[in-house]
């Protein structure tokens, strides 16, 4: 008799938050002020940048909506720290952890971005819901696909 569990049948089993993360060129430091962070923010045109502490590891994540409250007065703008502001914090997520797992979490905490860190807290890349859904998609799709 040929015995076999439902895990090895779940689309996606196998594939980590390592397979799913991409860089994260954009990075400032918790003592940059909220001014600074929005220059970055729209000369680079991107929505987050990740928040590294004074010895590079990762303290967070911030996005545009998440400064909007802190721009309106400018003086305020230009002596405020990105680490006084209100701003993604970790648990992050770790290259290793299942990107089943980690969409699930992502889904339940409502992340777009999760940061992912190694054992230290140092900043590895990004893991975007998008990319994991995509990926989690795909392996679904290649999974039930029929054989030619």
């Amino acid at each position: 008799m040929t015995t076999y569990s439902q895990e090895t049948e779940r689309p996606g089993r196998g594939l980590t938050v390592a397979d799913a993360m991409e860089p994260c060129e954009y990075q400032i430091a918790d003592d940059s002020t909220v001014d600074q962070a929005d220059d970055i923010l729209h000369g680079a045109g991107v929505e987050y940048l990740l928040v590294r502490d004074h010895d590079g590891r990762c303290e967070g994540l911030v996005t545009r909506t998440g400064l909007h409250p802190f721009l309106a007065p400018s003086w305020y703008t230009e002596r405020t720290a990105i680490s006084a502001t209100a701003h993604q914090r970790g648990p992050f997520t770790w290259p290793t952890m299942g990107l089943a797992l980690a969409a699930i979490a992502m889904r339940i905490k409502h992340l777009a971005v999760w940061p992912v860190v190694d054992e230290d807290g140092y900043i590895l890349g990004v893991l975007t819901a998008d990319r994991a859904t995509g990926l989690l998609t795909t392996g679904l799709l290649a999974t039930s696909a029929p054989a030619p």
